[in-house]
């Protein structure tokens, strides 16, 4: 039998390899461990994301910014549809993953996009498709029918090519839209085309947009697609379902808003003026049934007008921005401030101020702290329906003299104040309302000066020294037309949300009763009526005459005042009344800016109120009355030479003629 070979001798030097071999092994192995803990596990967010990057890619799903409707409810009998004023329409931003696009096809997918957006296209896409990314907007803004052309060309050719379907796609996006081009715009503005980056937002430009952004904004949604040859588009798991914004319920009707543009717009031009507007109201409710400014803004032209600074000023909403004197307008004011402080005094146990029926001595124009003031002539007497329809500056002077004398300058002031409301925004939903100006006794200016001196009153009788903006003056006038309530203006009926499962809540809510009813009843129906009477005075058979209705207004003439100063040939001229008379449909206020200073034989000068403005008053509101199927309550009250006119049975038509008797009484010679 063979031995077994003796046992190899181990020596301790090959023991200390083989332990520093396996600690080496179980080291790495450990490097192993920690380094596959750290990436599966502390940062396993962190490659996950990488790789879905890398696979996957994140498309935003647009939501739909809130729609602007017209009041279509206002044509009583008919159905109410909606109609849109603003909304957003869906068009197509195009994207493109240039790094996975072969370099030498760029030249070629250039060529052929510009082939179809455009030729002057091709140098700025090649551009965008040679940039190292992996996400370029290579268009904005394309309409469905030119998406589909671009990916009539796309699919096909990425197929041929073998490139991801993916890496040139088209992504939904909504554009603001105007169905009505130039109306309403300065009132409902725009938003940018660029969003804000961070939130995804339209930037509004002003107007409606601007203020009732929060309402009208959304949320987008979100859609995450796989980035592969064989992944189409349309297919994506949803994260985020969109939700669009509220809607906003208008108190303006399109075709009345039509008719004030056009009409506003022919005043401008007869009269060769600066510019113009013209604002209708609901005298009961307080909602603006129309208001149109010449020069036109156009929305979806607005960089142009932002960066010319001659067009700049047909952005904004003059009637509401600018505050201005009224004028004459104001004399109507007056006499209802006067028959109040009649009132006042008869609580009192006095005597009255005045009496509406009784003359008045108005040859003398002189008055305290102050140049003699005039009349268009002499008038030796007049009562409250001859100085309105004959416009005395004299006469309405004469009733503020009495009323500060007998009742203090701030009873007089807080009239304007708290009864009709001048010296306070009116709320209407627009931003950059003025507050207009009314002087304050005892307080200064910033140069010492008393805000309120001793001739104050004077002035603000006849409208000066006093500055409102247009839609203050339709509120004071509203007070007139519907029996003594200071109303709230208004250009929102209301605001509705809709939810994703088809819900809705309404957020803004001014249709109710209880709104109405909540305006406060500031002078007595009596009082009312009878500053009413005096205006049917101004407008009989006069340029403002509405034909086979009946209407009550006055007109106003204002120097503008430039640089601290008036400037006398520079006017602002208006019409401010409402018809019919028994039943108002509505208040308007049409102003006319720097009509041009002239005289035409047998009419006098045209840049007064009566001239320039009046006219467009009476078109407005015999278009809109005949829109509305309002009957005419006056069917013998139309221009002489017409067949339907009757001097005797026409509406105050016999007032009038007693009206100029007694005036030729108190005013002829020797009388």
């Amino acid at each position: 039998m063979m031995k077994e070979p003796p046992p190899i001798p181990t020596h301790s030097a090959d023991r200390k390899r083989v332990v520093v071999v396996s600690i080496s092994l179980f080291f790495l192995f450990s490097l192993l461990v920690i380094a596959y803990y750290n990436v599966q596990i502390l940062q396993g967010d962190k490659w996950l994301r990488i790789a879905q990057r890398q696979h996957y890619f994140i498309v935003k799903d647009p939501f739909m910014r809130g729609t602007f409707y017209s009041n279509t409810s206002i044509k009583r009998g008919h159905p109410e549809e909606p109609q849109k004023l603003a909304v957003d329409i869906q068009k197509f931003h195009l994207h493109v993953d240039p790094v996975s696009i072969p370099e030498s096809l760029r030249g070629q997918v250039a060529d052929d996009l510009a082939a179809i957006l455009g030729d002057g296209e091709r140098d700025k896409l090649l551009a965008n498709l040679e940039k190292k990314s992996r996400h370029r907007v290579l268009q904005m803004w394309l309409t469905a029918d030119m998406k589909d052309e671009v990916l009539q060309w796309w699919l096909p050719f990425a197929k041929q090519n073998h490139i991801p379907r993916n890496a040139l796609y088209a992504e939904a996006d909504y554009q603001r839209s105007h169905p009505f081009g130039k109306m309403l715009g300065p009132v409902l503005h725009t938003v940018q085309n660029r969003r804000d980056e961070v939130t995804g937002q339209a930037i509004p430009t002003g107007g409606l947009e601007l203020q009732f952004n929060k309402v009208l904004q959304g949320h987008q949604g979100a859609r995450k697609l796989m980035r592969s040859p064989r992944s189409a588009f349309e297919i994506g798991e949803v994260i985020n379902t969109p939700e669009h914004g509220a809607d906003v319920y208008l108190t303006i009707n399109h075709v009345l808003q039509a008719i004030a543009e056009e009409e506003i717009a022919r005043g401008v031009k007869k009269a060769k003026a600066k510019a113009g507007w013209a604002v209708m109201m609901d005298p009961y409710t307080g909602e603006i049934l129309a208001l149109a400014q010449y020069p036109f803004f156009y929305p979806d032209d607005y960089p142009s007008f932002f960066a010319d600074p001659n067009k700049i000023d047909a952005t904004r909403v003059k009637a509401v921005t600018d505050a201005i004197e009224p004028g004459s307008i104001m004399k109507a004011i007056t006499a209802a401030i006067a028959l109040k402080a009649n009132q006042e005094l008869l609580s009192r146990g006095e005597a009255p101020l005045f009496d509406t029926e009784t003359k008045m001595a108005t040859a003398n124009g002189n008055f305290p702290g102050r140049k003699p003031l005039k009349d268009f002539r002499v008038y030796r007497y007049l009562n409250l329906n001859m100085a309105m329809h004959l416009s005395s500056n004299i006469y309405f002077a004469r009733l503020t003299e009495q009323i500060t004398k007998r009742l203090g300058p701030q009873w007089y002031r807080s009239q304007l104040c708290d009864t009709f409301g001048f010296g306070k925004a009116t709320g209407i939903e627009l931003p950059g309302e003025s507050a207009g100006v009314v002087p304050t006794p005892g307080k200064k200016h910033a140069n010492g000066a008393l805000e309120w001196s001793v001739p104050t009153p004077f002035s603000l009788a006849i409208g000066h020294n006093i500055q409102a903006n247009s839609i203050q003056m339709l509120r004071a006038f509203a007070v007139l037309a519907n029996g003594g309530r200071l109303v709230q203006p208004t250009l929102v009926r209301k605001v509705v949300k809709t939810y994703a499962d088809g819900t809705t809540s309404l957020l803004v809510d001014h249709t109710s009763s209880e709104r109405v009813n909540s305006f406060p009843q500031v002078a007595q129906s009596d009082i009312i009526s009878r500053v009413v009477n005096s205006l049917k005075y101004v407008t009989q058979g006069k340029r403002c005459d509405i034909p086979g209705y009946t209407q009550v207004g006055k007109t106003g003439t204002a120097e503008k005042i430039v640089n601290g100063v008036y400037d006398k040939d520079r006017n602002v001229s208006s019409f401010v009344g409402f018809a019919p008379v028994k039943d108002p449909v509505f208040v308007l206020i049409v102003s006319i800016d720097e009509p041009e200073k002239a005289t035409i034989p047998g009419v006098g000068l045209v840049q007064y109120g009566g001239y320039c403005a009046a006219p467009v008053f009476r078109e407005i509101g015999r278009r809109t009355l005949e829109y509305l199927g309002i009957t005419p309550d006056d069917p013998y009250g139309y221009p002489q030479g017409d067949p339907r006119y009757d001097p005797e049975k026409a509406d105050w038509a016999k007032e009038m003629k007693a009206m100029k008797q007694l005036f030729e009484e108190w005013n002829t010679q020797g009388k």
